[in-house]
């Protein structure tokens, strides 16, 4: 099977690996390509076929990796990766990068909810020195001056605006935004089926019935295709069989035929997966479970209280009321007001006196809030759960899936 590269993709990857093994006078060239953009379109997948075609080894490392019980060991993983990596080069006599996958999952913050360790510093600071000083890369304890040969990183991620700014920029990490544009689509989904008999025609049709879909969409859809033979094979042996006849048998594996791939069965079985799709979507279960622990024992807000006795009329017909909590002060309130009016949404964090001169505050335990009323019954909440810590209030953008707003509400000494 001969899978489709797309041109934009190998171009970028290819004269960022050539450009790190050339030496350009008076050009300063980022070690660091950054490959982000929308989850399953094919980055990790592009970069090995790149990889492949051009002859480089890689050395890889996992977002997973990038935490761990003990502080320093993944920022001293990465530098002797990367001390590995240079080693290759010199005596592979070959290009040799390595490679970071999912690198926001491992070192972003992305929300409230992310804790942001002593590990997630290290990493980013190492990468960062890394960048910097790509020939004097050592090992925590130990000194060596012979110059490394100098190796690209290449990482991948879906939202690079979760890592660290100074990581990212323009000198240290050059970004490349993946977005398969329709002809790229048709023909990466055209090397997916190639052996399955789809003409050409037929893989834009089915690309332009599902134009949303990702890549990943597409290798979903042809391996669904091949349930309906598994399924008959399983009937045929029968469910207690099946370990026995597939597992450690005497007998050879079991054979299929090819399946129906045409046009209109695959079709119907893509309908079928963004049916599931939009369940997922739509179910919201989280919702409701928050909902039942805003009933809990430990939660107990204070009434609304209307501030509106005389509501004076708007383009509506009259002005909404506004609610309004004895507990807080006024500038507290209308702060809360303005971030939800903005379109944001509102979180708490609490952090005891030792923790916060380290910065590791914990989320109050809420999702994202978008009602005004329980932003501030929820903050009343906490402000009694949590007495004698910090709580602060934090704003999100869930576009940007950025902070905006960050504000200390409560202090120890009780001062709000």
């Amino acid at each position: 099977m001969s899978y489709y590269i797309a041109p934009r993709f190998l171009d970028k990857l290819g004269v960022h690996i050539t450009k790190n093994f050339l030496n350009l006078p008076g050009v300063q060239v980022p070690l660091i390509l950054g490959i982000h953009g929308r989850k399953g379109e094919g980055k990790t997948f592009q970069c090995q076929l790149v990889f492949e075609k051009m002859g480089i080894e890689v050395t890889h490392i996992s977002g997973g990796e990038l935490e761990s019980p003990d502080a320093g060991d993944p920022a001293r993983l990465i530098r002797l990766r990367y001390r590995e990596t240079a080693e290759l080069i010199k005596v592979r006599g070959k290009m040799c990068v390595l490679m970071i996958n999912d690198l926001d999952a491992g070192a972003g913050r992305f929300d409230e909810g992310t804790q942001y360790t002593v590990n997630t510093q290290l990493v980013n600071a190492t990468l960062m020195n890394i960048a910097d000083n790509p020939t004097d890369v050592q090992l925590p304890g130990s000194y060596d001056s012979t110059p490394l040969h100098r190796v690209p990183i290449i990482v991948t991620g879906n939202d690079f605006s979760t890592l660290y700014a100074p990581l990212i920029r323009d000198g240290r990490m050059e970004k490349f935004y993946w977005e398969p544009d329709r002809d790229d689509r048709v023909g990466i989904v055209g090397g997916i089926f190639e052996e399955d008999g789809l003409s050409q025609r037929e893989v834009e049709q089915l690309v332009d019935t599902f134009p949303h879909q990702s890549i990943d969409f597409y290798s979903a859809l042809r391996s669904r295709i091949y349930d309906e033979q598994v399924r008959d094979f399983i009937h045929r042996v029968g469910f207690e069989r099946v370990s026995l006849r597939i597992v450690n048998s005497a007998e050879k594996p079991p054979e299929f035929k090819k399946p129906d791939f045409s046009l209109s069965h695959l079709i119907q079985a893509g309908q079928f997966i963004v049916g599931e799709q939009q369940r997922v979507e739509t179910s919201q279960l989280v919702d409701e479970y928050n909902r039942l622990n805003r009933g809990s024992k430990n939660y107990s807000p204070a009434p609304p209280v209307a501030v509106t006795p005389n509501p004076q009329p708007s383009g509506n017909g009259f002005q909404q009321k506004q609610t309004s909590s004895p507990h807080l002060s006024l500038e507290t309130q209308e702060q809360i007001r303005q971030i939800l009016a903005q379109g944001h949404r509102i979180n708490f964090e609490h952090v005891d006196e030792r923790r916060f001169r380290t910065g590791s505050w914990q989320s109050c335990g809420t999702t994202q809030i978008n009602a005004e009323w329980d932003a501030i019954s929820a903050l009343e909440a906490y402000l009694g759960e949590y007495e004698g810590e910090y709580v602060r209030l934090v704003g999100i953008d869930p576009k940007a899936r950025r902070r905006v707003v960050e504000t200390i509400i409560q202090r120890p000494n009780g001062k709000n």
